[in-house]
């Protein structure tokens, strides 16, 4: 495995006992990879970001009412991108999800761009046959390739298509005529539209009945409305507030076993610590979700 040689700062600041990659039950994966980022930059800056924001996270969960660092939440050094080719970090990434998922551990992979994706469904798919997919995202992805690159960014869940894992794709709001042409004929994923959520036209369990047993949750953090993330390289209005991707998240969660998740396109905006907060939250509101009951 590719990590640094220096220590990566660990997730929430937890004591030994809690952050042993021999008893947690969670791992965190940063992954500072940005190849094909567009737009505004600094995606490789978030794992970091996240991580150091989450040392200020609460750790009492008064929704679940509980601790969800009892659990147990371990963080691999941090994931040193190769730079030989745009195929490299996903195979980096598959490398480290699987490695995780083979100890039956919880992955959450911290980006870092959205193509390392690609990496971490295909190791959970290896492992889980019947995997699906919950992806929180402004964009379809669905491109072919996207300047010049089939493993841009922009086509990562085109790639996942391939591999003949069902999809369901909440929040989107802004794609090709290519990609919408590619949907409309093969419809390779269930899209719940940002308009329609907005509306109030779909209820979370509507979202939830759409995934198999096993579910891999891809957060792309521009799903989320610009008000409360604007630190992201694609900004799209209309999108997901705080609430309603937890109301997005909870059913998931209790009525399928998530194997393992990330959260991508985080890109620090220098003085403005809520978007990496907010990441950082998000990140043990996954492991709460994954190990604890909501009340």
């Amino acid at each position: 495995m590719n990590h640094a040689n220096a220590p990566t700062l660990g997730f929430g600041g937890l004591e030994p006992e809690y952050c042993d990659p021999a008893t947690a039950k969670a791992v965190v994966i940063p992954m500072p990879y940005e190849g094909t980022t567009s737009y505004r930059s600094g995606t490789k800056e978030g794992p970091a970001a996240i991580l150091l924001a989450s040392r200020q996270v609460e750790l009492y969960d008064e929704e679940l009412d509980a601790e969800p660092f009892t659990a147990g939440i371990a963080t691999m050094a941090e994931i040193q991108p190769s730079r030989r080719d745009y195929a490299a970090p996903i195979a980096q990434t598959y490398e480290a999800v699987r490695e995780v998922l083979v100890r039956d551990r919880f992955p959450i992979v911290l980006g870092g761009e959205h193509s390392i994706s690609a990496g971490a469904i295909r190791a959970a798919r290896e492992l889980y046959p019947d995997l699906s997919v919950l992806q929180i995202d402004a964009h379809a992805d669905l491109r072919d390739s996207y300047e010049d690159s089939p493993l841009s960014h922009a086509s990562v869940m085109r790639r996942v298509c391939e591999l003949k894992i069902p999809i369901t794709q909440v929040g989107i709001r802004n794609l090709c005529a290519e990609e919408m042409a590619f949907w409309r004929q093969e419809r390779p994923s269930a899209i719940f539209w940002a308009r329609d959520l907005n509306a109030g036209r779909h209820a979370p369990e509507e979202i939830a009945a759409t995934l198999t047993d096993h579910v891999f949750v891809t957060i792309d953090v521009d799903g989320l409305d610009p008000a409360i993330m604007p630190a992201t390289g694609t900004p799209e209005p209309g999108g997901l507030f705080w609430y309603d991707l937890l109301d997005i998240l909870r059913p998931v969660f209790a009525r399928h076993t998530v194997v393992g998740a990330d959260i991508l396109e985080l890109a620090p905006i220098p003085g403005n610590v809520a978007p990496d907060f907010l990441c950082a939250k998000l990140v043990y509101k996954l492991v709460g979700y994954r190990f604890f009951t909501p009340r």
